[in-house]
């Protein structure tokens, strides 16, 4: 497996197979053939040949980055109305983020430097954007605690098809996907904002959605809520096992172990009920006095797990748990654990929570700066490329 080998990420079984790797993608969309598409292969010219493709990646992540930022200025616990202009620029930064990630590719064919660093480059800033664009999304519909589902509606299906790729060999967009129609919709749900104001999600849904007035069995309940009922079935659940059918049919065919292939996600769910019993204990309530920090750690954590992923297929490693993934997580025992401890010493945990919320935050971060640098540093030194300049071609 891909593990530190002398300082290392890569091994010299992975040197070798990053010269033999080739990427594979098929897109269905027809929102993505038919409307995005010829946008995207004229809006990739305005970009200058001596543009590296890595460059527009990291451009389109910092203004996600960007939108993060304004969020947090804007409303801090994600339950206080911003300005609508805000909303309109959350947006408009999300469809340039999206343009952005559609072109480097292009951008790579146009100026011949396609090569494993840049489908490890974007699919990282992709797996970090979830994290701060669903600090966005959650300032625009006043999500509040609630939010910390959202980022998981994004990162489940990230998680489930990057997982998928690693043993199929080819990503599989379906017809209806999250990079496309799913970024589409929430640009539009800003945009929406922006008319009538964040405090719409906050009303009753059957006020908001008057067609939905006869709904029955379900309870009264915010639309934002509402929303986060709606997409765990009809658009979780349903990628879920598309992706563990796929993953089946590619095992048994090999006549390989289905049970080490699930082992492999593993951590990602450690990852995620590890945050949810932490927010649920917590004395502090964290999830509702904290969310851009527990989205900031739980989404460099996050980045950190798909990283390793991507690179262990990049480099050909054998299929299953890889242990390395797990360093990720070692700091959400002692999290859980401390908010125990304020059931047992009447309130007050044994550490400050709000110091350990910052502790978790700059471990995750650390390590996976760690992990990209190092990573992005042995895989140009092997391939003789560069991150942030095309080379020129004797």
């Amino acid at each position: 497996m891909v593990e530190l080998n002398g300082g290392r990420y890569i091994g010299k079984h992975g040197l070798e197979a990053l010269h033999r790797y080739k990427y594979s993608g098929v897109d269905k969309s027809y929102m993505a053939k038919y409307v995005f598409q010829p946008f995207w292969s004229r809006f990739v010219n305005l970009f200058p040949l001596w543009m590296p493709p890595n460059m527009i990646t990291l451009s389109g992540f910092l203004l996600v980055v960007a939108s993060a930022f304004l969020s947090y200025v804007y409303s801090p616990h994600m339950d206080s109305p911003s300005p609508k202009w805000v909303h309109f620029l959350h947006g408009l930064l999300l469809f340039l983020y999206q343009t952005f990630d559609a072109v480097d590719g292009k951008q790579a064919r146009r100026t011949n430097s396609s090569s494993p660093l840049g489908e490890l480059f974007d699919h990282g800033c992709d797996a970090l954007s979830c994290a701060f664009e669903t600090m966005a999304f959650g300032a625009s519909v006043m999500s509040g605690s609630h939010t910390l589902w959202f980022w998981a509606i994004a990162t489940v299906p990230f998680y489930m098809a990057t997982w998928e790729h690693y043993f199929t060999n080819t990503l599989i967009l379906p017809e209806v996907n999250g990079p496309t129609e799913g970024l589409m919709l929430i640009y539009l749900i800003h945009f929406f904002t922006s008319l009538v104001g964040p405090v719409w999600w906050q009303h009753n849904f059957r006020e908001a959605i008057p067609f939905l007035r006869g709904l029955p069995l379900l309870p009264d309940m915010p639309v934002n809520v509402f929303i986060i009922w709606l997409m765990l079935p009809v658009a979780v659940l349903p990628t879920i096992l598309s992706n563990v059918v796929n993953v089946y049919k590619v095992v048994h065919a090999r006549k390989g172990s289905m049970l080490r292939a699930l082992a492999m996600l593993v951590p990602f769910f450690v990852l995620l009920g590890s945050i949810v019993i932490w927010g649920w204990l917590s004395p502090t309530d964290v999830l509702r006095t904290q969310p851009h920090l527990m989205l900031l750690g739980s989404g460099f954590a996050f980045g950190y797990l798909v990283g390793r992923m991507i690179l262990s297929h990049l480099c050909d490693e054998p299929k299953g748990l890889k242990t390395g993934m797990c360093l990720s997580l070692v700091l959400l025992p002692l999290a859980i654990a401390n908010a125990l401890s304020s059931k047992v010493l009447g309130g007050k945990p044994l550490f400050d929570e709000f110091l350990l919320l910052l502790v978790y935050c700059a471990y995750t971060m650390a390590l996976y700066m760690h992990f990209a640098v190092s990573v992005i540093h042995e895989i140009t030194g092997s391939l003789g490329i560069h991150c942030f300049r095309i080379k020129q071609k004797r």
